[in-house]
Order: structure tokens, then C-alpha cells, then sequence
């Protein structure tokens, strides 16, 4: 399964909640605000690394460049572009955590 979460996790809890019910082998996808999860100094991003275990993390790339944390990615994540997005989405039942 394909988790997106588009929110700040400093702004809602969905990182949490996800975090919380996502299966092994899912996968995480953050988009819009929830960029700021993957980068480093958030305090987010040690529930993300800790969870790469379990867990494959994206990160859609036009969103981190365009809040300018592009430099500060967390080690671990992948970052794809809008067509690796419809690629995830496509391939993955999908589950969006607003």
C-alpha cells in the first residue's frame, strides 16, 4: 500500500497515525508540506529514518525544491518526480492522510 500524507507533521498528526498502521513493505509518499518530514533538523525525520526499516519513504522532488530543502533531504529517501508519483500511484492500492 501507498500512504501519501501532504500535511506538516508539525501541523497534523498524520505522519504519526501512519506510521502507526502502515504495514511492512508499504510505502510512504510525501508531498505539498509533509516534505518538511525528510529533512534534516525536523523532528519528524527521526520517526521517518526509524521507520525505513520497515517502510520504502518517497518524497516527490518538485515539492522539497520548490520550499527550498532540496539540500537537506534525509539519507534514505527517495526522491521521484511527478511521473514516478503516477508510477507509485498506479502500482499501489493508495491511501491519502489528510
Amino acid at each position: 500500500m501507498l500512504h501519501i500524507i501532504n500535511k506538516s507533521a508539525s501541523d497534523r498528526n498524520c505522519l504519526d497515525a501512519c506510521l502507526a498502521v502502515a504495514a511492512e513493505g508499504g510505502a510512504i509518499l510525501l508531498i505539498e508540506d509533509a516534505v518538511y518530514a525528510a529533512t534534516r533538523g525536523n523532528a519528524a525525520a527521526a520517526k521517518l529514518q526509524q521507520a525505513q526499516g520497515r517502510l520504502k519513504v518517497y518524497i516527490l522532488q518538485a515539492d522539497l525544491e520548490a520550499r527550498g530543502m532540496a539540500d537537506r533531504l534525509i539519507e534514505g529517501v527517495t526522491p521521484v518526480d511527478y511521473g514516478g508519483f503516477v508510477d507509485l500511484a498506479a502500482s499501489n492500492t493508495c491511501q491519502s492522510w489528510l
